[in-house]
């Protein structure tokens, strides 16, 4: 019954995030800020009403997670098309929220409403929501570093976009990075109360760890005035690669099958 509902309001929240981008390449903002929001909205519906159904916080799965990965992403696209004016970004970060909306909707991975012992501590939820939060932010930095090597390859003319992209940029991986730090903590404390021990070199931690430290060192590198901008965008590439590794390439690994992260897999 999940599985069709969303794809009943996942399907809602594509068209209107559709016609939202087609709008904002329209230069009619105010009327892609609606269809945005109400995306937004189709979306937030349906979360509220999985929470309701499952009787706890839809963060269990890959698919619940990738469920608030979309949802962040639409809201990042949001707010900073209405405080930046960004068609571009406003589009192409739609186009990865619907990407795993359309990958949810294919395996939407929703399932029961028990949890394990591990997954019932307070910590576990805000843990996953700023690292979803922190993923959003990151992907919309992504977006925009990619932006930038159209700019320089002249696949998109410097007159259509802000020529403060790199400023944006810099402070949405500002913004990430802290978020990925907090989550860490978070998750710190989680594994504290779930496992008995804060960190325990984890092959899902370690990942976590070095996609931190890849956007740390963007964060110090970007200070240097004889770094090159493109070797900076580079980094930003490699971190985002990183983070998707982290969220659910690693768990191909052998090493992995030892893992306490296997919950994200498990039914």
């Amino acid at each position: 019954m999940e599985s069709i509902m969303f794809i009943i309001f996942g399907t809602l929240s594509i068209l209107c995030w559709l016609a939202a981008s087609f709008l904002a390449i329209k230069q009619k903002g105010r009327s892609a800020l609606i269809f945005q929001t109400l995306g937004i909205l189709v979306f937030t519906v349906f979360i509220t009403g999985l929470w309701i159904t499952l009787q706890r916080p839809p963060f269990k799965t890959m698919g619940e997670t990738r469920i608030w990965y979309s949802f962040f992403l639409s809201v990042m696209a949001g707010v900073t098309y209405w405080r930046w004016k960004m068609d571009y970004l406003l589009t192409f970060t739609n186009v990865l929220a619907i990407v795993f909306v359309v990958i949810n909707i294919c395996k939407p991975e929703l399932q029961s409403k028990m949890l394990m012992p591990a997954l019932q501590s307070i910590w576990f939820i805000p843990h996953v929501a700023i690292y979803m939060f922190a993923y959003a932010v990151i992907g919309c930095a992504f977006v925009l570093g990619i932006l930038e090597l159209f700019q320089y390859w002249g696949v998109i003319g410097r007159g259509n976009t802000p020529t403060n992209v790199t400023a944006k940029c810099d402070l949405l991986i500002q913004i990430g990075t802290v978020a990925l730090g907090i989550g860490m903590c978070l998750g710190a404390i989680w594994a504290k109360k779930a496992w008995g021990q804060y960190w325990s070199w984890d092959i899902k931690e370690i990942a976590a760890l070095i996609t931190w430290l890849i956007f740390l060192l963007y964060i110090h590198l970007q200070k240097l005035t004889k770094i090159s901008r493109k070797f900076l965008l580079i980094i930003l590439i490699l971190g985002f690669l990183s983070l998707q590794f982290t969220w659910y390439g690693v768990k191909y690994l052998p090493a992995t099958k030892k893992s306490p992260h296997l919950f994200y897999s498990t039914s």
